[in-house]
């Protein structure tokens, strides 16, 4: 049986491994494929996986909800940071489009919890 540590490990490379693919694939074949692979639900169906593994269904099923719920500040996210790049720096765009996801984080945490 997996220790803690080792199953923490392997966690922890397959997170990696989803970052080192979608820059791969920026890089040596084409932005497009690199963002399907970011968009495509392959981490959280990890999380989802691990998290029942660990903790059931029920937290599994909370899990669920709250994805779906914080998946729009994340659209806002891409937006913004989309929209910015054309106007300002890289960093610049990226510390706005996160000031733009925590608002929105917060704003739905207080509406919805």
């Amino acid at each position: 049986m997996w220790t803690d540590t080792y199953y923490t490990l392997f966690k922890f490379l397959v997170g990696g491994g989803m970052v080192v693919g979608v820059t791969w694939l920026s890089r040596f074949v084409d932005p497009r494929y690199g963002g399907i692979l970011i968009a495509a639900p392959i981490v959280t169906t990890l999380a989802f996986i691990f998290t029942y593994v660990e903790n059931g269904s029920r937290t599994t099923q909370e899990l669920v909800l709250a994805s779906f719920s914080f998946m729009i500040p994340t659209l806002l996210f891409v937006l913004a940071l989309f929209l910015l790049m054309n106007r300002y720096p890289f960093i610049s765009s990226l510390v706005a489009a996160y000031l733009i996801w925590l608002t929105g984080t917060l704003v739905l945490s207080y509406w919805i919890f």
